[in-house]
């Protein structure tokens, strides 16, 4: 599929074009055979923004140099929490498990 088009190109084809973003087709607009935009879907865009934040978090830079580096071994979710709640993870010695009443 063709995902190059001109300005009077786009705008004449908006629609379809738009369709093709959602697809996942990234679509680039030239004028005078320069890319001047891009047409890409809300997800993609999403995905942009999120590892922009990534990047940009000195933190969260820290903790990827380190898993490359071997130095992080990573938990269950159930762990994190369980932390979080000030509790064992579920099963573990000396865990609560709450019930309903009447359960």
């Amino acid at each position: 599929m063709r995902s190059t088009y001109s300005v009077t190109q786009a705008q004449s084809q908006l629609p379809s074009l738009i369709r093709k973003a959602e697809e996942g087709e990234p679509v680039k607009i030239l004028r005078h055979n320069e890319t001047v935009a891009y047409l890409i879907s809300r997800e993609r865009m999403e995905a942009i923004v999120e590892t922009m934040e990534l990047l940009g978090n000195p933190q969260a830079m820290k903790a990827i140099a380190a898993h490359q580096a071997g130095k992080v071994r990573f938990q269950p979710l159930t762990v994190l929490s369980a932390a979080t709640l000030n509790e064992s993870p579920p099963g573990a010695a000396g865990s609560r498990v709450r019930r309903r009443p009447g359960a």
